[in-house]
């Protein structure tokens, strides 16, 4: 089974290197492009998706901002297994401070490469990373993102309207998640004290529930 996997906001695929999948499984990772001026999350996710090879079946795993863009993919792909992992399935369910933030347009005032910073709060509350080599990680993911993509996905992910909710769609969440978390949310899969970090952190949990699905 052909499974594209997307990574999270600015992120790549070292974001996945730690799963360890069945070999029934073919990897294939979806790399970000250049988004329009202006263009919605969901017109991004179509010209994203023109990669994949629709000919065959396939799944779909996305880890966070990705997850969302799988959420569009499958919209209007139908592949047969998606996965979203740290991630929101419905707009409805994103942070109400996510929502007040896009209402009032605060991402204009904020300066891209600003958005760029790494520092021990981004790292240790938000993010949840704990070793020196998941800060190692994240600094290196973080200085390779590109700000002005940096700032078109956040400004994507506080505009995002979607009520639908796809067909065949799985989705993980851990519990200690600060930067998509969610009241209203019913993750099929819950990671005790997962953070958002967790494709990482907790590989071999994730990797077993992947697999349990018969991707």
């Amino acid at each position: 089974m052909n499974t594209y996997f997307i990574s999270g906001l600015g992120a790549d695929k070292r974001i996945f290197s730690k799963l360890k999948l069945d070999e029934k499984i073919n990897i294939i990772h979806i790399d970000w492009i250049n988004p329009v001026k202006n263009e919605s999350l969901s017109a991004y996710a179509e010209r994203l998706s023109k990669v994949i090879d629709k000919s065959q079946p396939f799944a779909l795993v996305g880890v966070s901002f990705g997850g969302m863009i799988a959420v569009e993919i499958a919209k209007v792909l139908k592949p047969i297994t998606t996965v979203i992992i740290s991630s929101t399935m419905l707009s409805t369910q994103l942070p109400t401070l996510y929502c007040i933030a896009g209402k009032l347009r605060l991402l204009n005032f904020i300066p891209a490469r600003l958005l760029k910073s790494s520092n021990k709060l981004t790292q240790n509350y938000y993010f949840g990373t704990r070793s020196s080599s998941e800060k190692t990680l994240l600094s290196k993911i973080i200085k390779d993102t590109d700000p002005y993509f940096l700032k078109w996905a956040i400004g994507s992910i506080l505009s995002w309207e979607n009520k639908v909710k796809p067909e065949r769609i799985f989705q993980i969440h851990g519990t200690n998640d600060k930067i998509l978390y969610s009241k209203k949310a019913t993750p099929d899969f819950v990671i005790e004290n997962g953070t958002h970090f967790m494709v990482y952190q907790n590989a071999a949990e994730i990797s077993g529930i992947i697999d349990k699905l018969h991707l």
